[in-house]
């Protein structure tokens, strides 16, 4: 069968997106544990967690944005056999991903003295630093693991990573058990046990892969080029001129759910915790998009790097058929389920409530985040990422934060105002992407 059947690219795409699917699903079966524990724990707990999680999220999407730029540069060379230069680019993107990392923390250093200016409730300030500093720890190991998994990506092997991830995840629920409860002999720490486990299993994953790339036939072919590369300028820049953007289009994104979530912090912490709830059942559609919009930009990057242009669009096409299934299957599922999503995190009624109102909105949201996730990771794949940045500030900080701050207060809709401005910035921003990809074939 030839690669012109759409079938096959069916066939393909599942076959590179669903190791990624299931990665990314295990990150949010993390989350959902996490934010179940923490929540059985305490709703000051759980409010608390809503904040700092949101603002991590937002660099560690942001710099994970920066090292998906490896991806299309190892795809481009996988489509050639240039395993070599693969090795090498993997060296040098370690130690720019570790540079990174570095500006991360002084970045997040700078916000954890700036906490008490932003507005969230008093009470929360002593259960947030603790938690906060343990999370700032990880996040060179976060990048370290990023540059790993980018780099197994673009050869097309999902596999390894989804594997390492599924661990971490088990072995982080297992240490929240131990740790937030004080089980075998451990003191009760709640919020900050989770910090501690997250921590531990983020050290161990990219070791785990450090082991695997180095000691293993698996990547014996790539092994060679890394170990005779060099650190240099011209592999630095390929890397930032792919990484910045991406990471730029990620962040802004980011930017319009963890901004928001000050907002919602303005509103209290029966707020913060319905927000944590649908935020974090949220994040089970988009990690599905956008495993298998990864495999778009791997399938796409592969071709393109052969020009052949037939095939980047039918990926494309089919990759994006694929993923509006996928929003159906979870609008319908959060519809069915919405008056019991809440009673799952918490016992407050309260906070149920409150979920229940965000529905809606979450369900318009879905089909645009669907959307940009495939464009952007099909302009990606074709190496086309500095306009996104232009069409991320747009959508998001022109579009959808300023509506999120005019419906929840000015219109006085509260919480349920700032949700609506969710599905407004993602569709615009689909939409551009999707505008924008269409000139590849001109």
């Amino acid at each position: 069968m030839s690669h012109n059947s759409l079938g096959l690219h069916y066939r393909n795409l599942l076959g590179l997106g669903l190791p990624i699917m299931i990665g990314q699903l295990g990150m949010i079966v993390l989350s959902l544990a996490d934010t179940m524990m923490v929540g059985r724990h305490s709703t000051t707990d759980l409010a608390a967690a809503s904040f700092v999680n949101n603002m991590f999220n937002l660099v560690i999407i942001f710099f994970t944005g920066f090292s998906y730029g490896l991806t299309p540069v190892v795809g481009n060379h996988f489509g050639r056999g240039e395993n070599g230069t693969i090795g090498r680019l993997l060296k040098n993107a370690l130690f720019v991903n570790l540079m990174i990392s570095l500006l991360m923390l002084l970045l997040m250093t700078v916000l954890y003295f700036n906490m008490h200016n932003l507005g969230q409730p008093e009470e929360l300030l002593p259960v947030m630093r603790p938690y906060y500093v343990v999370l700032l720890v990880s996040l060179p190991f976060v990048m370290l693991f990023n540059a790993f998994k980018q780099f197994s990506d673009g050869v097309t092997d999902t596999s390894t990573p989804m594997w390492i991830l599924l661990g971490g995840n088990v072995l982080n629920i297992f240490g929240n058990w131990v740790l937030i409860y004080g089980k075998f002999g451990f003191p009760e720490l709640g919020l900050l046990g989770a910090g501690i486990s997250t921590l531990f299993s983020r050290v161990v994953m990219p070791l785990v892969f450090a082991v695997i790339f180095f000691f293993s036939e698996h990547y014996g072919e790539f092994r060679g080029g890394f170990l005779k590369g060099r650190l240099n300028g011209s592999d630095f820049r390929i890397l930032n001129r792919m990484g910045w953007p991406v990471g730029l289009q990620m962040g802004m994104e980011t930017a319009s759910f963890s901004l928001s979530t000050i907002m919602v912090g303005w509103l209290g912490a029966v707020a913060l915790a319905a927000h944590q709830i649908m935020l974090t059942v949220g994040q089970l559609g988009f990690m599905m998009y956008y495993g298998m919009a990864a495999a778009v930009a791997v399938r796409a990057s592969s071709f393109n790097g052969q020009n052949d242009r037939t095939n980047v669009g039918k990926t494309v096409t089919a990759g994006f058929r694929m993923i509006m299934v996928m929003a159906l299957v979870t609008c319908s599922l959060i519809y069915i389920f919405r008056n019991v999503i809440g009673n799952l995190f918490t016992d407050s009624a309260a906070v149920s409530v409150m979920v229940s109102q965000l529905v809606l909105p979450f369900i318009l949201y879905q089909f645009g985040d669907g959307l940009q996730c495939n464009y952007s990771n099909a302009l990606r794949g074709i190496s086309d990422v500095r306009p996104v940045v232009l069409y991320a500030f747009i959508a998001f900080f022109i579009i959808s934060l300023p509506s999120g701050y005019l419906f929840g207060f000015v219109f006085d809709m509260g919480i349920t105002g700032i949700w609506l401005s969710f599905p407004l910035g993602l569709t615009s921003a689909g939409l551009m992407y999707w505008n924008r990809f269409r000139k590849y074939f001109r």
